[in-house]
């Protein structure tokens, strides 16, 4: 049984004030409409709901009912407004944002300012490789996220980029490129390399660098952290590469070997993405701003 929400609005106040006039002066609207209102809803309902005794009402016993839940329903609807509006003032709420676990060291400056400025917002970090915070967007899993570029053409993703490094060599000091201060990838054909998984959007860029080489990477070990490749890479397991940025957090520098990466020169280029065909919250909208504003 549809219930029309203004007309139950109308009644509900009419049978608190027990009078249509009253309740007509209360909603700012004609005594005509007040009495349309209710015999609207007396007809949706089926049965009467006010008894009329001269210029006052009483409630009928069906009328009590439609009271009683009329008063919870207008309670919800009234908190439900609220509740949109707070979210869309940003007064409480959440945002999860996918963020690869490379690239969760680039915005803790982000983070601290989005948490001052809207304390009662709850933010989340989805950490997982470039290429499935791509598709949990892409998927309307995640309404934003970051990833390395390029991404995936194929998911239609809008990008905005804020950072851009040089990757650079990293492995023992006794690796055979290790005297220079740049490394080309050709000087890497037949040295045992330890990389990221294949879920990283780096590993991606650099397995297509070795294709266009013509040359099948020797790839000794993979892992999803960067700390434990550059252990073993000190460890002389093999070379890895990282983003610029990560040569100045190695612990174990003094046992490391780093030369950058040149023909082909790759760039470790960090995007915000988003869908473009989907409606993005005030909080995502916030983080995004807040993001360009903090990182560039």
């Amino acid at each position: 049984m549809p219930i029309d929400i203004r007309a139950l609005r109308y009644f509900v106040e009419t049978a608190r004030l027990r009078s249509f006039t009253q309740a007509a002066s209360s909603l700012f609207v004609t005594q005509s409409t007040i009495s349309k209102m209710v015999k609207q809803l007396e007809d949706e309902v089926g049965q009467p709901l006010l008894i009329r005794e001269g210029k006052t009402v009483r409630l009928t016993d069906v009328g009590k009912v439609v009271y009683d839940r009329g008063q919870e329903a207008l309670g919800v609807v009234h908190r439900l407004t609220l509740e949109v509006a707070d979210l869309s003032s940003l007064g409480r709420g959440q945002l999860t944002v996918g963020v690869p676990p490379m690239v969760n060291l680039f915005f803790s400056p982000a983070v601290s300012a989005f948490r001052r400025r809207y304390p009662n917002l709850q933010l989340n970090l989805s950490e997982h490789g470039g290429q499935i915070v791509e598709q949990q967007v892409a998927h309307g899993e995640l309404e934003v996220g970051a990833t390395v570029l390029p991404g995936d053409s194929g998911l239609n993703l809008e990008t905005r980029q804020f950072a851009k490094y040089p990757i650079w060599a990293v492995g023992p000091h006794r690796a055979a490129w290790a005297s220079g201060r740049t490394v080309t990838l050709a000087a890497l054909r037949d040295e045992p390399l330890v990389m990221l998984t294949d879920e990283f959007s780096l590993t991606r860029m650099l397995r297509q660098a070795f294709t266009d080489a013509r040359f099948e990477p020797h790839v000794v070990a993979q892992s999803g952290h960067w700390d434990f490749l550059a252990s073993m890479a000190a460890a002389g397991l093999g070379t890895t590469f990282l983003p610029e940025p990560l040569l100045s957090r190695l612990e174990s520098r003094d046992k490391l070997a780093v030369a950058r990466l040149t023909e082909p020169t790759v760039d470790w280029a960090l995007a915000h993405i988003w869908s473009p065909g989907r409606y993005l919250s005030h909080a995502a909208r916030a983080w995004l701003e807040v993001c360009e504003e903090v990182m560039g």
